[in-house]
């Protein structure tokens, strides 16, 4: 009995609904099948956002700060959307439809911008190169057609980013030694398998879309997501499947509505007379942080529910102590939830107004002119050598000299935002300096497609800088969202995470909106103008240097705030034992 019971995964079933074989399910075949898709995913959403301005200004010809902003609000709308994923993830569909759901959904989004841009009568015609240089923008059908297809996309990559990384740790169980270690190297190859697929997006097939055609490069996307969409359904019965506790964000709301609903309620003599049902391993000490939500674990009248003869708690009028202390954990990450979105405003001009600035520059190597979206291989470069030095190099000597195994999540968020700083000083001096060779090179320059006499490296600063600070930073969120948050809601502190970098993107286009108007974008002038060459993106980039400033010193604020050390879990609060009279009779 005991060698039967060893064979299955105890919190996993297969796809028949019975306990999971680990000898038949789960492991590295299901795992490479997930990662597998995952790269398509990020070879699709990467390959189209890097150059997607380039499109919006030379073939849609809308103005350079909408073009920035359509792509911007596309982004953030991608990983927003992964907060709706995961509630129908974590409540109705679980983590295999929704991953199947949504990869289909993207790919019915890819497919249909390959027919948008392929069809002449889907895009306006070619600008009128006469002295009038009269460009006709895109009608409202056009436009309305492009965005259904990016709005498909996005759709399909907020579902599919909000399980791919879950469903794949689903296939090893955590309780055995072997595969907890095969775990970590998951997630390690899961981010080697992002890069791989952002390197491929911005080489690969911004090359394709520069040079063959870009309803070519749409269709690869949409031919490699269907095929990564049947070989992940081939590993069905491979794959091992959890059930979930429920939404996090229905538990959330439980304990608000609670607590307000017993707002008028007094708090008992002592903590010890607040509700508790959870095991005593597993529960997490009182604090008194936020202490209106306490009034939630007051029992009194009406909490429970009748039905015949057996009466259940209701969770909407009576939460346990355990239950509110993981909503306040989840309150005390919203301070650098918050300092850390400027960030993403910051990244979001390096995919969008640097590119632009790229295609004014020269781009020519002997015979061979780089695309000017593909600039951004210097980015991911610059992510990829910051991971690399950090873990060869920063990590052994400081276990050498300070006896610690790297820096705090903290710290490499600190570390993150000062580089994001430093690159929009760098993206300022160069814009500065692009912008005094179109001045030289006079009117010639405002033509769309004129190349200024300066080289497209003058860039890669910005690029490497801001690179570097996403390596940082992005490690250090990750980190500090999931250590710092209860056990039950690491998937939504997954997606609060992913939503810095939507609110950041969002923020991006509100930026560019109200600088534009507030400097005379309104009549294609101003600092955002409708031809870079006539504007001073450098005062652009300036101000976000400056704000970045201010927020650093607010996050600084924030982290000293933040008690180092989290509530402790299996801990007695004070000398009572957390448990409800009921429970305690009842045993």
């Amino acid at each position: 009995m005991e060698g039967k019971m060893s064979r299955t995964v105890a919190d996993a079933v297969d796809c028949k609904g019975f306990p999971a074989d680990r000898s038949s399910t789960g492991g590295w075949v299901p795992a490479a099948l997930i990662l597998v898709i995952e790269i398509c995913e990020r070879l699709s959403t990467m390959g189209i956002a890097v150059n997607l301005v380039t499109y919006l200004g030379g073939t849609m010809h809308l103005p350079s700060a909408e073009s920035a902003n359509v792509v911007s609000d596309f982004l953030g709308t991608s990983f927003l959307l992964c907060l709706l994923g995961g509630f129908l993830a974590d409540s109705f569909l679980g983590r295999y439809l929704t991953v199947a759901i949504f990869a289909l959904v993207q790919a019915l989004g890819t497919g249909m911008l390959t027919v948008s841009t392929s069809l002449p009568r889907l895009r306006p015609p070619p600008c009128n190169t006469s002295a009038t240089n009269r460009c006709q923008r895109a009608s409202g059908f056009q436009m309305g057609i492009l965005y259904l297809s990016l709005y498909l996309i996005a759709l399909g990559t907020g579902g599919l980013k909000s399980s791919v990384s879950g469903f794949g740790t689903d296939q090893f169980d955590e309780k055995d030694e072997k595969e907890k270690s095969q775990m970590a190297h998951f997630f390690n190859r899961f981010f080697f398998f992002i890069s791989i697929g952002s390197l491929l997006a911005v080489t690969v097939l911004v090359y394709i879309q520069d040079e063959v055609g870009r309803s070519w490069a749409y269709g690869i996307c949409c031919i490699s997501m269907l095929l990564a969409v049947i070989l992940f359904l081939c590993g069905t019965k491979r794959y091992r499947y959890k059930k979930s506790s429920g939404s996090p964000i229905v538990h959330i709301l439980q304990v608000i509505v609670a607590a307000f609903s017993k707002r008028q309620l007094k708090y008992p003599a002592t903590i010890a007379f607040f509700y508790e049902d959870s095991p005593e391993i597993s529960r997490i000490q009182h604090t008194d942080q936020f202490r209106f939500l306490d009034k939630a674990a007051i029992m009194a009248e009406g909490d429970n529910d009748v039905q015949g003869e057996t009466s259940t708690v209701n969770p909407w009028r009576l939460c346990s102590v355990t239950r509110i202390e993981e909503v306040k954990m989840m309150i005390r990450l919203l301070p650098v939830w918050a300092t850390t979105i400027m960030f993403w405003t910051v990244y979001a001009q390096i995919i969008t107004f640097s590119v632009e600035q790229a295609t004014t520059m020269e781009r020519s190597i002997g015979s061979f002119q780089i695309p000017a979206g593909s600039l951004t291989v210097f980015f991911v470069g610059a992510i990829m050598v910051t991971l690399a030095i950090y873990d060869r190099a920063i990590m052994p000597l400081m276990k050498k000299w300070k006896g610690k195994q790297g820096f705090t999540n903290l710290q490499r968020i600190g570390i993150g935002l000062a580089f994001s700083i430093i690159g929009m000083a760098a993206a300022a001096v160069a814009e500065a300096k692009r912008l005094s060779v179109a001045r030289r090179a006079g009117e010639g320059a405002a033509l769309r497609g004129a190349t200024l006499p300066i080289s497209v490296f003058t860039l890669i600063p910005q690029f490497f800088l801001v690179g570097a600070g996403e390596a940082f930073l992005y490690t250090g969120q990750l980190d500090f969202f999931i250590t710092r948050s209860p056990k039950g809601m690491k998937t939504m502190s997954t997606g609060l995470f992913l939503t810095t970098l939507s609110f950041g993107f969002f923020l991006s286009s509100f930026m560019v909106s109200v600088v534009r108007d507030v400097t005379g974008g309104k009549n294609g002038q101003g600092w955002l103008a409708d031809n870079i060459n006539y504007g001073r993106l450098d005062c652009f980039y300036g101000l976000l240097a400056a704000l970045s400033t201010l927020n650093m010193g607010a996050f600084l604020v924030c982290a000293r705030w933040i008690k180092q050390e989290s509530p402790k879990q299996g801990l007695q609060m004070g000398s009572a034992t957390l448990k409800s009279p009921s429970m305690e009779d009842s045993c």
